[in-house]
């Protein structure tokens, strides 16, 4: 099972949601893996004592225009979709920043006179948690302008021998969310009871929607007065896995970097009917 954590906007509780799941599905003797794919910032690895055991580059192969051979026939310019490659009368320009490294132009250039020189875009990690936990995060470089090829190289490395791999997704609705969401059976979107939280998980819904993933919704500091959100999850179907409310205890704990269930027992319990009603859903 592939459950992906993700979020309409940045600091709604992914990652309170991810760790604390992957935390108490492994103390339940369940085989887990957790990726950490918000890869601009991944925080998923303070919670844990982690082992790391693989660490590789993630590159991106640039064109290099031999300017001898080439004849300016504009072959490249017109098969590159990013504008990356661009072909003007007297000479080729290539925009590192734009290209995706998907060696179209290199492909296509009658005189062979385009090579790929590879780059570093970020790299990614494998360990093991000391609670047995499979674990991956990815990282950009600062600077990179996307992390769709980190996440792709990081998914990659989902191990076959676990019984769930949990998925801590970017934040937004950008092209890193929809390729940290492929192949996914289940999304949790974490939102907040907040009008900007209602107006962010409207995006998120049509994004999880449009790829016919099924979802339910975590709500983040609720807040009982904000009726808005229910209203419309409720409107529309939308199953309402669990309600956080605001408690300092918990912000005591998640400051400090500790899974916050393991000191709330109550909490334990909760996370756990969660789970069960996810693999509900999902059947």
């Amino acid at each position: 099972m592939i459950i992906n954590i993700l979020s309409g906007k940045g600091g709604t509780g992914k990652t309170t949601v991810s760790t604390n799941l992957a935390f108490l599905l492994r103390n339940e003797g369940l085989n887990v893996q957790l990726l950490d794919a918000d890869v601009e910032e991944p925080n998923t690895h303070i919670f844990f004592d982690i082992d790391f055991y693989e660490e590789r580059s993630v590159d991106l192969l640039l064109p290099v225009v031999d300017k001898e051979k080439c004849t300016l026939c504009g072959e490249c310019g017109k098969v590159c979709q990013f504008g990356a490659i661009v072909v003007f009368p007297t000479t080729v320009m290539v925009f590192d920043y734009l290209c995706h490294g998907c060696g179209a132009c290199t492909m296509v250039c009658p005189e062979k006179a385009i090579t790929e020189k590879p780059k570093s875009i970020g790299k990614i990690s494998y360990g093991m948690t000391k609670e047995g936990i499979a674990y991956g995060m990815g990282l950009l470089n600062i600077g990179e302008p996307s992390g769709v090829r980190i996440i792709r190289e990081l998914k990659k490395g989902m191990r076959k021998d676990v019984d769930v791999t949990i998925i801590d997704s970017p934040p937004g609705t950008s092209c890193p969310v929809v390729e940290s969401l492929r192949k996914s059976d289940f999304a949790v979107l974490v939102t907040e009871s907040t009008p900007f939280g209602l107006h962010d998980l409207k995006m998120a819904l049509n994004v999880v929607e449009e790829m016919g993933i099924k979802h339910g919704v975590v709500i983040n500091r609720y807040d009982p007065a904000f009726k808005d959100m229910e209203v419309f999850l409720n409107s529309k179907n939308i199953p309402i896995l669990m309600k956080i409310p605001f408690d300092r205890k918990i912000a005591e704990h998640y400051s400090k970097g500790k899974i916050f269930s393991a000191y709330i027992p109550e909490w334990k319990e909760k996370f756990l009917e969660m789970y069960e009603r996810i693999k509900g859903l999902i059947a």
